[in-house]
């Protein structure tokens, strides 16, 4: 039985008369220990999918449809009071921006203990010992001495290393990290993906790494999940999909890569822009981007077929593999 398995999981947001839907019948499993990539563009549908695990969805949207089994539990169906014992102990999550996690008006000590003696039956003498070893496990100096330290005299990498100190504080099943790095400078952001790594290894955690870099999702991640407006368009392993796409848009994202370009050459990118929720092309939804599209791709939704683990939405999956190959031999 897998660690974590959604199932047809749908996400609405009524807006007036209307309702606009987020996502549509989304379907992974996470084992323990695995590293699973969630991967599109803004707009695609990877931090709904993120937070309604979590039941950490913005009002008014709602789960409309599927399951969440978290130990062959099905957590979509819990109490507000239920999902608090689950929420931040068996699974944490790691946001964006430090700065917004963390409280500004309370020392970095004082919110690691509140957070372990609100999940834990232990004192403060304890709680004060454990935080000090997950900073120090975090490769933060003078863990002891950071302790007092109040957020805004720590750095951006500081800051958002404290994040994931307290992420690990009840030793969780599962962390949910949505675009960890994207407030922090490049070489820092090898180092805290470098730092997750190493920790979820070493604590055999379950990682779902929510990223539109897939530069980093190539490095940190065994499994790959690339969305498109609400829907999965293509997964499978990590390696296999990067090397051999089968969906025209995981295709463009690795082609907008600055490696994939000749140095001083104009950087390829999709044509285009993510459609709004109120504005979902019939068909294929990516259909106005496409370079493959057809009649067939307007007027009907592919289904998530493949072989083997890697699988893929699209009509078109032997046409683009023919012309990937031809570019392969011409270049050669």
């Amino acid at each position: 039985m897998a660690l974590l398995e959604v199932k047809d999981l749908e996400v609405q947001f009524p807006l007036g008369r209307k309702t606009l839907q987020a996502l549509y019948g989304v379907n992974f499993t996470l084992d323990k220990g695995e590293r699973l990539g969630i991967v599109g563009e803004s707009g695609a549908g990877k931090s709904v999918a993120a937070f309604a695990i979590l039941n950490l969805l913005s009002k008014p949207g709602r789960i409309s449809a599927g399951e969440i089994l978290f130990e062959g539990r099905d957590i979509s169906k819990l109490s507000d009071t239920e999902m608090r014992t689950l929420r931040g102990n068996r699974i944490s999550m790691i946001f964006q921006d430090p700065m917004m996690t963390l409280n500004p008006v309370l020392t970095i000590g004082t919110q690691m203990i509140e957070c372990l003696k609100a999940h834990r039956d232990i004192s403060d003498e304890e709680a004060t010992r454990i935080s000090v070893a997950k900073l120090r496990e975090v490769m933060i100096p003078s863990p002891e001495n950071r302790m007092d330290s109040y957020p805004h005299e720590l750095s951006g990498g500081m800051r958002q290393r404290v994040v994931i100190a307290i992420a690990l504080l009840t030793d969780p099943a599962i962390i949910v990290a949505d675009e960890p790095t994207t407030a922090l400078d490049v070489t820092i952001q090898a180092e805290i993906m470098e730092l997750m790594l190493e920790l979820c290894k070493n604590h055999n955690v379950g990682l779902i790494l929510i990223t539109h870099d897939l530069a980093v999702v190539s490095q940190v991640t065994e499994r790959i999940m690339v969305m498109y407006a609400g829907r999965v368009v293509e997964e499978g392993p990590t390696q296999e999909v990067i090397q051999r796409p089968q969906h025209p848009y995981t295709r463009g994202l690795i082609k907008a890569l600055p490696q994939e370009n000749v140095p001083g050459a104009r950087l390829n990118q999709i044509r285009g822009a993510m459609p709004s929720l109120d504005a979902i092309p019939q068909g294929c939804a990516f259909n106005p981007r496409c370079d493959f599209c057809s009649e067939h791709c307007l007027k009907n939704i592919p289904d998530l077929i493949g072989k083997g683990d890697h699988h893929a939405a699209c009509f078109k999956v032997d046409e683009m593999a023919a012309f990937q190959s031809n570019q392969i031999g011409g270049n050669s």
